[in-house]
């Protein structure tokens, strides 16, 4: 089964910064748009892992 979330994402200066819509607490910043997707992806492992 696959589920999809949501990645708002956004730049602000230097930085872009991004969410995962759907579960809380999933929040990330990086210095490049591929990072970020990068570590939104981690970190969304992560957290289903985890839970």
């Amino acid at each position: 089964m696959n589920t999809e979330f949501t990645a708002v994402i956004k730049q602000e200066g230097d930085w872009w910064i991004g969410w995962v819509g759907e579960i809380p607490g999933i929040n990330c910043q990086e210095h490049t748009h591929e990072e970020l997707i990068e570590s939104l992806r981690v970190t969304l492992k992560e957290a289903i892992e985890f839970n």
